[in-house]
């Protein structure tokens, strides 16, 4: 998908890019923190039709929501011709006792056999953290491994 960023001076950001039914749509992430979403008439490809507004922590939460899961799912799709092998998530609480502690820490890899292969934080993705990447509450962790390894992650992260 192609993916138009447009610099708007004084208010921010604007990225742009078409549907697959042929909507042109558009993300405005605005200096303020807050996120617009809209739709171009298609009659008018100037006039910007307003669909949505979020906070900056609603769209952390959006992009929360929709970005773990997508990450996982290529993953699964990735590991479905391996008999055996799983792909899972596991999230870092704000109670966790590994919060703003290395990765490294949670031992996850030696007590489970399971491998962390990314960190999904707010809107980024961490591909292939090491030890030293400090976890931090909200973040998602995608484990790939057997279903007892992933449990096993999954309840490290939770109680340590």
């Amino acid at each position: 998908m192609d993916v138009k960023e447009v610099l708007l001076p004084s208010i921010g950001v604007r990225y742009e890019f078409t549907s697959h039914d042929g909507e042109r749509i558009g993300i405005i992430a605005r200096r303020s923190g807050d996120f617009e979403v809209v739709r171009y008439a298609p009659d008018d490809p100037d006039q910007a039709c307003p669909v949505f507004r979020l906070t900056d922590d609603e769209a952390d939460a959006v992009a929360q929501i929709l970005g773990a899961p997508r990450i996982a799912e290529r993953f699964t799709e990735l590991t479905r011709e391996v008999p055996g092998i799983d792909v899972g998530q596991a999230q870092i609480r704000p109670g966790s006792p590994f919060v703003d502690r290395p990765l490294g820490d949670t031992a996850a890899r030696t007590r489970t056999g399971a491998s962390i292969v990314a960190i999904v934080r707010n809107e980024e993705v961490l591909a292939s953290p090491g030890p030293a990447e400090v976890l931090r509450a909200q973040d998602v962790l995608v484990v790939i491994g057997t279903e007892e390894g992933i449990a096993g992650v999954e309840e490290i992260v939770a109680k340590g």
